[in-house]
């Protein structure tokens, strides 16, 4: 067998399963062979396929259990952002395709309600399962549509999503509701990152006692729903622990009974306290089950993430297949170019939320630890957080991923904008990220800043000119900015010393032509070029200019572009209503158009792109070298060589 080959798991088990359904009919100890088999079965088909494997590994025994337990999908069980959901998968009817997982037209990495009746709620982001179980619950009780059913709520949670505040704001709804309904805490001490702040210390203090530790899982916590010849262990349990700071205090203050911690890999004790509360429960019930990432497969418990995020990787040894690297990560430039700013400059500070790694600031916290700030997954508090340190006097870099900060819009508007203050937003995952699919795509956010008064809205063409952006919004200190760059690696330009402070509101020329101008922005340059060389071929040679600001724009540069060319195309790796629509807007208000230039704008198309690889994403989009060269002979009338590339 070839190094690039994974043995296929042995599942006698597993075979047998084909719906939740068919778990029933399974004795306990089956049921541990069962999740063996399952393990195994995740693990083989992330090899193939990669993807999340870490958060599936750590919930086997209790999506098991749960299944097992519940009668989904009439009940609803609902995974918080969905990264642990591949055992779940496999289980509920889609074994078959498992490994299409993340590939185009295949699996989705997330829960996603046109995929199965079994995932009720579509996820990727996180800390929404508790409001959407509560939603479940009170339309079950008020009778919802019959094809809906009336099952239970089951909402599964990580230690590090219910630190966020959405999770507690749903948790308060549903203690004074009342309804039931059940929340799986699955503490793992980790999400992404390892969890920070005072939620993820009291969860710690929750189960690191020896004593708390040594008391059977079925003696703690809601007295009244245990069978009654554990009632009075449990009583006796309770009054030991009282006086300790162990406990569901503070679940209980929100109104939940709580029942735990208890080990989440040992379905001796998972089956039993769940059957428990299954049975009994009258109003909302918090299960806090103790887990371990990347359980079971020693490569991902060992590695720094537990194995968050894998390429294609070798069982046997764990050794991921990544291809070679011909130019650095737009995130490891950011990191870079940011740390040495901050060498220079003492006020320069950064803000992520629980992605120091994915934004690259992890290379900050290692030299400035005492200024840069992991503020868990918490985008609202993130961004208020820099907007104060900014008016504190600061110079905060705010580093995100573009479909996160969209959960920190109103504070971007109303505690940045309106107050006019100079937080510096790094915009990771700009555009289209592939496999991730909708729910993490970059689409947005060059509409949803550039519209806001006093911002200046940057897009890097290639790596050197990030490091000219970085360097730009470390100098300015008169207003918000933001720069975006998208996932992976660069085009592989030469790199800069330093960055050079770029004048706001200024593009470049990239390349003199005649008869059409591409105006870029962003990373699209890399194919405009690709394309005009094709274009060459026929003896057409466009205007090329990259016009780096979004907001402020560069009118006397594209005011010229207008009136010495036939036509006029924009480029962006934005949505409708981005770059391309402010720079209709100058024109028309300008009366450029009034002499028939010919103007078109490319965007991302108005539908949410399912999951796919960049590359094809882009073609589909048109956003390719062959889509904009056909845009260019389209909007020439060279309508026989467009049509063939159409």
């Amino acid at each position: 067998m070839s190094e690039d080959t994974n043995p296929r798991p042995q599942t006698p088990f597993l075979d047998r399963v084909h719906s939740p359904s068919d778990m029933k009919t399974l004795s306990d100890g089956e049921l541990k062979q069962l999740a063996h088999e399952l393990r195994q079965e995740t693990i083989s088909a992330v090899s193939e396929t990669g993807g999340h494997l870490g958060a599936g590994l750590g919930v086997v025994e209790l999506t098991v259990a749960l299944h097992a337990v519940f009668d989904t999908p009439k009940d609803r069980l609902i995974w918080d952002v969905g990264h642990q959901c591949y055992p779940h998968k496999i289980v509920t009817g889609r074994r078959d395709r498992i490994r299409t997982l993340r590939m185009e037209s295949g699996l989705s990495g997330f829960t996603k309600r046109t995929e199965s009746a079994y995932d009720p709620f579509g996820a990727g982001h996180s800390s929404t399962s508790i409001s959407a179980a509560l939603g479940f619950a009170v339309a079950r009780d008020l009778g919802g549509a019959p094809d809906h059913g009336l099952g239970d709520a089951i909402a599964v949670i990580g230690d590090g999503s219910i630190s966020a505040g959405m999770a507690y704001e749903a948790m308060n709804n549903a203690g004074h509701l009342g309804k039931r309904l059940f929340v799986i805490l699955n503490d793992n001490e980790m999400s992404i990152a390892p969890p920070v702040g005072a939620m993820s210390s009291y969860l710690s203090q929750l189960y690191a006692g020896a004593p708390f530790q040594e008391l059977k899982s079925a003696a703690r916590g809601a007295v009244s729903l245990l069978p009654e010849p554990f009632r009075e262990g449990a009583k006796r349990a309770k009054d030991m622990l009282k006086g300790m700071t162990v406990g569901g205090t503070l679940f209980e203050a929100l109104g939940f009974s709580y029942v735990g911690p208890i080990d989440g890999h040992d379905l001796d004790q998972l089956l039993p306290v769940l059957r428990t509360v299954h049975e009994r429960a009258t109003g909302p019930m918090l299960i806090h089950v103790t887990t371990k990432k990347g359980k079971g497969y020693a490569p991902a418990e060992s590695a720094r993430d537990r194995g968050h995020a894998t390429a294609q990787f070798n069982v046997l040894t764990g050794k991921q297949k990544k291809a070679p690297s011909n130019a650095p990560s737009y995130t490891k430039v950011f990191g870079d170019a940011l740390v040495k700013h901050a060498a220079e400059d003492d006020k320069i500070c950064a803000v992520t939320a629980a992605m120091p790694d994915g934004t690259g600031l992890n290379l900050m916290a290692e030299r400035y630890p005492s200024r840069c700030f992991d503020v868990a997954i918490a985008e609202q508090h993130g961004v208020t957080f820099a907007a104060a340190l900014a008016a504190g006097g600061m110079k905060p870099f705010c580093a995100m991923y573009s479909t996160f900060l969209q959960r920190g819009y109103d504070q971007v508007v109303h505690d940045v904008a309106v107050q006019g203050l100079p937080v510096r937003f790094a915009i990771d995952r700009a555009g289209l990220v592939g496999n991730d699919g909708a729910t993490h795509a970059g689409s947005f956010d060059i509409a949803f800043l550039s519209n806001l008064p006093g911002f200046v809205v940057m897009a890097a063409a290639d790596e050197a000119e990030l490091m000219h952006m970085v360097a730009t919004a470390a100098a300015h200190d008169s207003g918000p900015i933001a720069f975006r760059y998208p996932r992976g690696e660069g085009v592989g330009v030469d790199m800069p010393e330093r960055g050079e402070v770029l004048e706001i509101g200024k593009g470049r020329m990239v390349q003199e032509g005649a008869k059409v101008a591409i105006l870029s922005f962003g990373t699209r340059l890399s194919e405009v070029m690709k394309a005009c060389e094709s274009l060459a071929a026929k003896g057409i040679t466009p205007t090329v200019a990259d016009a780096r600001f979004a907001k402020p724009l560069d009118k006397e540069m594209i005011l010229d572009l207008a009136s010495s060319h036939e036509a006029l195309i924009t480029i962006e790796e934005g949505s409708v209503g981005g770059f391309g629509s402010h720079v209709a807007q100058m024109l028309l208000e300008k009366g450029a158009l009034d002499g028939g230039l010919k103007y078109r704008s490319m965007t991302l198309p108005d539908v949410f792109e399912d999951h796919a690889s960049p590359k094809a994403m882009y073609e589909a989009s048109g956003l390719n070298a062959s889509g904009i060269e056909a845009k260019v002979l389209d909007v020439l009338g060279i309508t026989d060589l467009a049509s063939k590339r159409a």
